[in-house]
């Protein structure tokens, strides 16, 4: 493993306030999505991301996120990956994660990849039907495995933080520029993981950087509360250093 199982930290945390400005839309195959869209006088015409959630999909906090990508040029979409049956949170105590995650909160809806790829592809897709011809994914715990699974379909640059469930093989998979924003306590993406992953990522040979943030912990990119100095800044510049990363290599063709 890359990054370890997730773990209850992957469903804490503080929900934001704001009112979000996107909208929800329906995919291929009757999956919902959040869609963010950029404003008219936007200079990135045909530039877009596709946003892989964490455990709580599409809620405040990743429609929030969406919409500052938005606003700095970059048209987004979250498809909701787990068809309905997202975590709210901090509800961890009264779900079994690794069994929703194989079973569904119903028993009948597993959240493995065999259902969560093809929801994945219908959101590029979509993208595609936008016309936007050059995808940026960006991926928080949960979602970053499905970043990195899915250059194979249509991404073209990457942006993860705090990932959990990724496989070794999948990040050595990486075809193209991938930035990782990584926390200083994290009993997922581990500092002998995060050690491991630069290994990996050099033998690529596609450019890679991994920001490690001191005083936070797993998730801290989209969950960290902002009325802590240190958690609003580290969450503040991993979304810089995620908006720096997407104007220097998928700006560029």
């Amino acid at each position: 493993m890359a990054s370890n199982q997730p773990k209850s930290c992957c469903t804490t945390g503080t929900l934001h306030e704001g009112t979000p400005t996107g909208k929800l839309i329906k995919l291929e195959g009757g999956f919902d999505a959040y869609l963010s869209t950029a404003p008219d006088e936007n200079p990135n015409k045909g530039i877009g991301i596709l946003f892989a959630p964490e455990a709580m999909g599409i809620y405040p906090n990743s429609q929030l996120l969406a919409d500052s990508f938005a606003a700095k040029g970059y048209t987004t979409l979250i498809p909701d990956v787990f068809n309905g049956d997202a975590v709210p949170l901090n509800k961890f105590p009264t779900i079994d994660l690794m069994s929703w995650l194989t079973k569904g909160s119903n028993g009948n809806n597993p959240h493995t990849t065999e259902h969560v790829d093809p929801i994945l592809v219908a959101g590029i897709k979509a993208l595609r039907q936008l016309g936007i011809h050059r995808i940026g994914g960006v991926g928080y715990c949960f979602g970053a495995k499905y970043v990195l699974r899915h250059f194979k379909s249509g991404i073209d640059v990457a942006f993860i933080a705090h990932p959990s469930f990724v496989e070794e093989n999948e990040l050595a998979a990486l075809s193209g520029p991938l930035s990782i924003a990584a926390a200083e306590t994290d009993s997922i993406f581990t500092t002998a993981m995060r050690h491991k992953s630069e290994e990996i990522l050099i033998k690529t040979r596609q450019p890679f950087q991994i920001n490690l943030f001191s005083g936070v912990e797993h998730g801290f990119g989209i969950r960290g509360d902002p009325a802590v100095k240190v958690q609003k800044f580290a969450k503040e510049q991993a979304f810089s250093q995620a908006i720096a990363w997407f104007n220097e290599y998928l700006l560029k063709e």
